[in-house]
């Protein structure tokens, strides 16, 4: 095999990344200190909804070591514009959608516990933080509202200016024709669903550095998409996108939430500008908990129509959604774009009407999370085909393959317009079954009540919608000196992007892969649409195909030149351009390095039509231990089907940790406010639990190629976020399985053990 092929697609490569992460080598932004940097303290609001009365900041600008101290006022006073919200949306009255302006600082309003509203500027962090707490701020206590169904009856306001606590409102589908499949039913079947509010908690919490030299910002931050972020920049600090320079370093894991502006982002570019010198705000772990954007928090109400034979004819759905305190660039995108693409799911059914709408509550803003609206929509369908199991006598998996999409309908499209360009859901659930050893179970379950334990299953079918926008572009530089250096806008987060681009260039040139330099977080030098919804593989993978590709292009005059033939007659393979039939070549890198700058550059913008649909089966089998209500994961199975694959080792790598994270909302992670004053009930990991590493099961997860992607010339579809979409319902599918003697229908989550005690111990009182 050559170099290249030994380490192309399909390759089991390790991830070149690993190095450095693992022998204390990377890069983050907290590892960056500029020659004399101060830093910041933010004096947040202690309050749910308040207003601002008075700032006394005199103590603190005395305090030693103080630079500056700055409140909403002066924010405003120098200029600084609100954030921006993702258009595209109306409220109910048809009025665009709108939101309480958000100021890096809060000027007037403090819309949730941890707002920040005054910021200092000192020489150390701890002078600042001393400093900050000598800040005194007289607030005006007002009523907060916490309640989703509360806020959207508009029955008491927390905007008044706005009129109204909706934001946006969305109805979609064929009402009529619900209608009359509902009217024509032999079954209805209803369920209320809440998906539970979570804090992304990455493994680095958020920092940032601002400089301000001439005209000219630089901000090195930890972001998911460093072009959104200066344009969201640009638009705040009230200058064009070109004098903001955003620097990306490693990043310890985003999760969606680091994808979009914080205010922390703006505040120490504005700061540098202010003080004249780097300033650096570095969150800790508290700050995360209140002031980074949230997950989740959204009321489903479905109810399911069905004919005598068990077929779906009808689906209603009613959401409500969180916004939190103000509306974050893709708070309405989440529940009224992205998750509704896969509101179908994998089922055939052609009546379906949506109704929903986003509300302010005074919490966190809710941003994306890995996921983003599709694992609440798939969570929701889930669990209601269970209850519909349930309630019509009909096997549950019999109703979802009574139900599934065939493949010889592909492209489906769906009641919504999405269209599913290929896909063969039954044969993933079978495999699936196959693969968890279904016909095995009663006897597991056998030996587990031998044993004192209940035991259940679950399976769970999902379809995902990745891509969000489809375009992307690419510059792949080929050096003289021996090196490629590709840049793309993309972003790796530790999803493995600068081993899975390298296998792909070093494929298309030929070239030695560790001669292959990834180049990411630098608008100056490539700008992109970021890594978000899964896109990075199968857009910025094929910009990145593309851009070898025209190198290649770029070559093949120079090489016909060189070697003093005509260019129809220069081929190329294995990093030489050679004349046709002859044994005449020059190599890549040598023929860059008689380049003027020693460098031969391609690229290439891709604009895909169409997104990418992975689907898969997750079977989970879990044991309850009656006496202490603790749920052990004993068996997950998944098998998936993500198109073509460039490196099993990452997308196995990326499937775990989405499992991880959906077993942590199934059963253990719940944000909480206290439910009248809106303080954070749940603010540490003292009282918001994540799973562990002895809470999880060997996983055992497959790939299946069998249907590629049509839409991009990889074949590849996304697979970052599926194990948190298609996770969660199994498991508590799983749960509720095991509880079925106790009574219980259905359960939101999180099932904590202490929730499986006293239902266990509830009835057995009852008895």
């Amino acid at each position: 095999m050559t170099t290249a092929t030994r380490f192309g697609r399909a390759q089991g490569v390790l991830r070149r990344e690993d190095r450095r992460f693992l022998t204390g080598l990377g890069n983050y932004t907290d590892d960056i200190d500029l020659p004399g940097q101060a830093q910041v303290a933010i004096v947040r609001s202690p309050y749910a909804r308040a207003r601002i009365v008075a700032i006394d900041k005199s103590a603190a600008e005395n305090a030693p070591g103080v630079l500056g101290v700055y409140s909403g006022a002066d924010a405003l006073a120098d200029g600084l514009k609100p954030f921006i919200c993702a258009p595209g949306f109306n409220r109910e009255d048809g009025k665009p959608a709108t939101s309480p302006p958000r100021y890096p600082l809060s000027p007037e309003i403090a819309r949730f516990v941890g707002d920040p509203v005054c910021a200092v500027v000192a020489k150390t962090a701890e002078q600042a933080r001393d400093a900050a707490e000598m800040v005194t701020i007289e607030y005006e206590e007002l009523e907060p509202l916490l309640d989703l169904s509360e806020s959207a009856s508009d029955s008491r306001l927390i905007a008044p200016d706005l009129g109204t606590n909706s934001m946006a409102f969305l109805e979609l589908g064929d009402k009529p024709g619900t209608d009359a499949a509902f009217a024509a039913a032999r079954h209805v079947v209803k369920l209320d669903i809440y998906n539970q509010r979570l804090v992304p908690n990455p493994i680095e919490p958020r920092v940032c550095i601002g400089k301000f030299s001439g005209s000219r910002y630089t901000v090195r931050v930890a972001s998911q998409n460093a072009s959104i972020l200066r344009n969201a920049l640009s638009a705040t600090l009230g200058v064009p996108p070109e004098a903001i320079h955003v620097l990306v370093a490693d990043i310890g894991g985003g999760f969606g939430m680091k994808t979009f502006i914080h205010p922390e982002d703006a505040l120490v570019a504005w700061l540098a500008r202010k003080v004249g010198c780097p300033v650096k705000w570095r969150g800790d772990r508290s700050e995360a908990f209140l002031g980074d954007s949230h997950g989740r928090d959204h009321l489903w109400r479905m109810q399911l129509a069905l004919d005598a034979n068990g077929r779906f004819t009808g689906l209603r759905v009613d959401q409500i959604a969180n916004l939190g305190g103000y509306v974050a660039m893709p708070g309405n995108v989440v529940p009224l774009r992205a998750g509704i693409r896969v509101l179908a799911s994998v089922y055939d059914i052609t009546a379906l009407h949506y109704v929903g709408r986003t509300v302010l509550t005074n919490t966190a803003p809710i941003s994306a999370y890995r996921g983003a609206g599709r694992p609440e929509a798939i969570f929701a369908w889930e669990r209601l085909i269970e209850v519909a199991a349930r309630e019509t006598g009909i096997e549950a998996v019999e109703l979802r393959r009574r139900n599934l999409v065939p493949k010889s309908a592909m492209p489906y499209k769906t009641a919504l317009g999405e269209i599913y360009d290929c896909g063969n859901f039954r044969e993933v659930m079978e495999q699936a079954m196959k693969n968890a050893d279904w016909n095995g179970f009663d006897a597991r379950r056998a030996e587990s009540r031998a044993a004192g334990r209940l035991r259940g299953r679950g399976l769970a079918v999902y379809v995902e919608w990745t891509g969000a926008d489809m375009t992307e572009r690419s510059v792949v530089e080929v050096h003289g000196d021996g090196r490629v250096v590709v840049l793309s806008g993309t972003q790796n987060m530790g999803q493995g992007l600068e081993t899975s681009y390298a296998q792909l260039v070093s494929e298309a040139l030929g070239v030695s892969y560790e001669s292959i330099e990834v180049v990411q977080g630098d608008t100056d030098r490539i700008n992109g649409l970021g890594s978000v919804a899964s896109r990075s593989l199968f857009v910025g993978g094929s910009a990145a195909v593309g851009g070898a590709n025209d190198a290649i292009d770029k070559g093949k005059p120079l090489a016909a030149e060189k070697l003093e033939a005509a260019p129809a007659d220069i081929e190329y393979a294995l990093g030489k351009f050679r004349i046709a039939g002859t044994d005449r070549t020059v190599g890549f890198f040598d023929l860059a390095k008689t380049q003027p700058q020693g460098v031969i550059a391609g690229e290439a913008t891709v604009k895909f039509s169409q997104p990418s649909w992975p689907n898969g089966c997750y079977v989970v089998e879990v044991e309850i231990d009656p006496d202490t209500g603790i749920v052990t994961i004993a068996r997950l199975t998944g098998f998936d089907d993500v198109g073509r694959v460039v490196n099993p080792m990452i997308v196995e790598g990326q499937v775990h940790g989405g499992l991880a994270q959906g077993i942590g909302q199934a059963l253990m992670e719940h944000c909480i406010y206290e439910k009248q004053s809106g303080q954070l009930v749940t603010g540490s990991f003292m009282d918001y639990c994540m799973p562990r590493a002895d809470d999880l099961p060997d996983f055992s997860v497959r790939t299946y190629d069998q249907e590629p992607s049509t839409g991009n010339p990889l074949g590849t579809k996304g697979v970052g976020e599926i194990g948190a979409v298609g996770g969660p319902p199994a498991v508590i599918n799983a749960v509720v399985d095991a509880l079925k003697e106790y009574g219980v229908k259905h359960l939101d989550m999180p099932v904590r053990a202490e929730d499986v005690w006293r239902i266990i111990a509830g009835r057995k009182l009852a008895a």
